[in-house]
């Protein structure tokens, strides 16, 4: 496994548990270059889960790129970063089809980043809905405050 910061081609494992409940293995692994230490997941993959981009193409699935925008949206907040790590890695097993599309994506973030933390959540929904102006950035905001006061 290549190591993350400084691309050494060897690394060793340090500790190995399942994880996912038994769906994947977490592994802690330290470079033999460097001597830092990261996490690597190892899970089975029969076939990639196809995203359906807005402007058609289709793609692989890449759990590291919903996770990179979850944990921008909920940078310097209280947000769990093992809960957002959860949810990315286990996104592909919760979806029942070989095909998703990325608004589709984007609203499963968006109800889960929901509870969590209102800012995470607005600044999700800033770059998945692409707001045209700022009333409407505004409008979503109070939409947010309306569906709290509710309940």
């Amino acid at each position: 496994m290549r190591c993350p910061y400084c691309s050494a081609p060897d690394s060793k494992v340090v500790n190995s548990r399942p994880s996912d409940d038994g769906a994947s293995i977490r592994r802690r692994r330290e470079c033999l270059n460097c001597a830092r230490r990261f996490t690597t997941y190892e899970r089975a993959q029969l076939e990639p889960l196809m995203v359906v981009k807005r402007s058609g193409p289709r793609e692989a699935f890449n759990p590291d790129k919903l996770l990179r925008g979850l944990t921008l949206a909920s940078e310097k907040r209280p947000v769990d970063g093992d809960a957002l790590r959860a949810f990315a890695y286990g996104f592909e097993d919760d979806v029942q089809a070989a095909e998703i599309r990325s608004e589709e994506i984007g609203r499963r973030a968006m109800t889960f980043l929901r509870p969590l933390d209102d800012v995470a959540y607005i600044r999700f929904a800033s770059v998945y809905r692409d707001f045209d102006s700022l009333e409407r950035f505004i409008e979503e905001i109070r939409g947010l405050k309306d569906r709290e006061e509710q309940g």
